[in-house]
């Protein structure tokens, strides 16, 4: 499909509310962002069934009492977005323990690293992630169709590849653009919290002090801005999906398992 050029939208004075926050967000004392993506809308009065896929920040700091309430949740599976080199360097916390099934799945790898001097957005650096991690972002969307137990997909901040992963996600589902967006903005609410911890590695210092400020945010129109140059680009989402490499009786597989009739 040839590509066109992205459609611009207004931003929004205040992020719309799609469904109150503290339905969707877990309160755990090691990680800030970490919420369900159940409850929203979809195509044909469905809606995406609640406590089966959570995002979240990375799961290294969690506590005891944390790793109770998720025992309790049922965490069966737990997706980490992050490079090797943040694996090995973080760890994965208490969570190493427990009988849950561990899938390392970066969506790049190597050492963490920062601005490399382009003037693309945030919205623009989002689909050019897209596009050179379709074989990762297949294999996330192929775990989740598979399994039949609770899980989690995490980064280190849950905002930049936890939330391309949850529009694709969303969007393979059918929910509205809107609400997409707005998912990906509560991040912002706990944003300021999330980079005051990351600064408190040195790894994770480093490469904060090198990125432009306009990429430290979790505005809605940059999830927007994403939205429609994957559009252009495949027609839809699934048709990005179906381009990664994700079969047919996959995608029909996720929409069973995470929509409710």
């Amino acid at each position: 499909m040839a590509s066109q050029p992205p459609r611009t939208h207004p931003e929004p004075a205040t992020v719309p509310t799609v469904v109150d926050e503290w339905e969707r967000r877990l309160e755990l004392e090691g990680c800030l962002n970490f919420r369900d993506l159940g409850g929203y809308a979809a195509k044909q009065g469905r809606r995406v069934r609640r406590r089966a896929v959570f995002r979240s920040d990375a799961l290294h700091h969690i506590t005891r009492h944390d790793v109770a309430q998720l025992r309790e949740l049922g965490l069966g599976d737990i997706i980490d977005l992050r490079s090797t080199a943040e694996l090995r360097t973080e760890g994965r916390g208490p969570l190493v323990h427990e009988p849950v099934r561990f899938h390392h799945v970066p969506l790049f790898d190597g050492e963490p690293q920062g601005d490399r001097g382009t003037s693309l957005s945030l919205g623009e650096r989002y689909f050019l992630l897209a596009e050179l991690a379709k074989g990762p972002i297949a294999r996330v969307i192929t775990i989740l169709a598979d399994t039949t137990a609770v899980a989690v997909y995490h980064c280190a901040a849950g905002k930049d590849r936890t939330g391309v992963v949850t529009a694709l996600l969303l969007g393979l589902l059918e929910v509205d653009d809107e609400t997409i967006a707005a998912d990906y903005a509560l991040t912002q609410q706990a944003l300021d919290a999330i980079i005051e911890r990351l600064n408190e590695s040195d790894g994770y210092q480093t490469m904060l002090a090198t990125l432009p400020p306009e990429t430290l945010h979790a505005r809605p129109d940059t999830m927007r801005e994403f939205l429609d140059r994957l559009r252009a680009r495949y027609g839809s989402v699934a048709g990005y999906v179906t381009d990664a490499g994700v079969e047919a009786d996959t995608v029909i597989r996720i929409r069973e398992r995470l929509l409710e009739r």
